[in-house]
């Protein structure tokens, strides 16, 4: 058990996405180890001490007037600056009165430019995992207009890598750095890394009841589960479906976003109405009938920094489609995944026309790939497998803080000098 300060400026179980992130490593790193959180609490949201057990908790009120136009709040994060030094402020006060912890935490922003309020405190460092940044490939970077404006400020991250020097402290003075995929290393190659090391920001708590697939010779059904965002590929499924009209295939959208509409006319300008179905938002509970009733799940997200998805359909047994770039290609194994370049729309529409034919055509190998994709994300993404290698991340990082700095590692817990 170490001594473990958790910085998580967002934690809420009750929510979504990056909040729901940090609730995650509070809770199953508490089972382990003495674990202090520093975060806000959202306005309207159920606060972090209510939520979890065994862990001291400093928590501050988000700002007056921040929360608000969500999606924009999440990207911008503008109670982000106050955190920072407010968390700075306590950390530096916590080790000047006695206060001793092991190493520090930050899991969350998993977006690289948010600079850490631990950096150069004395005490190892781990920030991440890490992502976001990947940019759209060049044949498709003009084709999203649907989008609002402000993510096109996701742009900027790049310069800011280079330029900010409170920004590049953070990753220079990072013990270790672990990133959702390999691209991370790339994005942050202008920038010196102790450690580097591939992780998924999530990770799966159980893996659901065993699903036994029907044989349904009427129709090979197709799934898609996300926001309907440009870069996240629901234009080029349906594209990719107008081309395999002679095969009996039944695709699912399940989703909502700034993208509908264009899906909306896309199924119409095709005339895919009686194969083509699109589900708003959906519950947990009901989006998982989707995955059992499912033959192959598709996702060919371009600009896809994480996702979870690609987590859960390997867990209901799919094999998958998915684009050979960001988080889903490093999350997935090619046993379990057809991974497809991208360079063009209309090649991406044809590349995946060609792989559903050939997982259409073929129930051994669909069920050959949903046996290696439950195989694969038992082994990678369960909670328990994500802590027992972020505990030997711990445990290396500590010893080797103690020794470059000549300070033993068994006895009292390690105090940076100066304090």
């Amino acid at each position: 058990m170490v001594k473990l300060l958790l910085v998580a400026p967002t934690c809420n179980g009750e929510d979504i996405g990056e909040a729901y992130i940090a609730h995650q490593w509070a809770q199953n790193l508490a089972q382990r180890h003495d674990v202090t959180l520093l975060t806000y609490h959202k306005r309207g949201a159920t606060p972090a001490a209510q939520q979890l057990k065994n862990i001291r908790i400093v928590e501050w009120s988000e700002p007056p007037v921040l929360g608000r136009a969500e999606r924009l709040n999440s990207i911008l994060k503008p109670g982000y600056l106050p955190f920072y030094f407010r968390a700075r402020r306590w950390i530096r006060q916590a080790l000047a009165s006695g206060n001793h912890f092991d190493i520090i935490h930050q899991p969350v922003p998993v977006a690289m430019r948010y600079p850490s309020p631990a950096a150069n405190m004395g005490l190892p460092l781990v920030v991440g995992p890490v992502g976001g940044g990947l940019p759209s490939p060049p044949g498709l970077d003009s084709d999203d207009s649907s989008s609002p404006w402000y993510l096109t400020l996701r742009n900027l991250d790049q310069y800011r890598l280079r330029w900010d020097p409170l920004l590049r402290r953070t990753f220079e003075s990072a013990d270790c750095v672990p990133g959702i995929g390999e691209y991370v290393r790339e994005l942050l190659s202008a920038v010196h890394l102790h450690r580097f090391e591939v992780m998924s920001d999530n990770a799966l708590d159980e893996l659901p009841p065993i699903v036994a697939r029907k044989i349904r010779p009427e129709s090979t059904k197709l799934l898609y589960v996300g926001r309907l965002i440009r870069t996240k590929g629901a234009r080029d499924i349906i594209r990719a479906v107008a081309l395999v009209k002679d095969l009996p295939i039944e695709l699912d959208l399940v989703g909502d976003g700034p993208d509908r509409s264009e899906c909306e006319n896309l199924i119409a300008e095709h005339a895919l109405e009686d194969r083509i179905k699109l589900h708003s938002w959906k519950s947990k509970s009901d989006v998982s009938e989707y995955y059992r009733k499912a033959d192959i799940f598709v996702f060919p997200s371009y600009r896809e920094p994480g996702g979870r998805v690609v987590l859960e359909a390997m867990s209901y047994s799919l094999p998958l489609i998915v684009v050979d770039r960001g988080g889903p290609s490093s999350a997935t194994s090619d046993a379990c995944a057809i991974k497809l370049s991208i360079t063009t729309r209309e090649k991406l529409a044809v590349d995946l026309a060609e792989a559903i034919r050939k997982l259409a055509a073929n129930r051994r190998l669909r069920l050959q790939m949903g046996i290696a994709a439950l195989e694969h994300v038992t082994r990678t993404a369960l909670w328990p497998a994500r802590l027992e290698r972020m505990d030997a991340i711990y445990a290396d990082v500590i010893a080797a803080r103690a020794q470059k700095l000549a300070i033993p590692t068994q006895g009292d817990h390690y105090r940076p000098q100066g304090h």
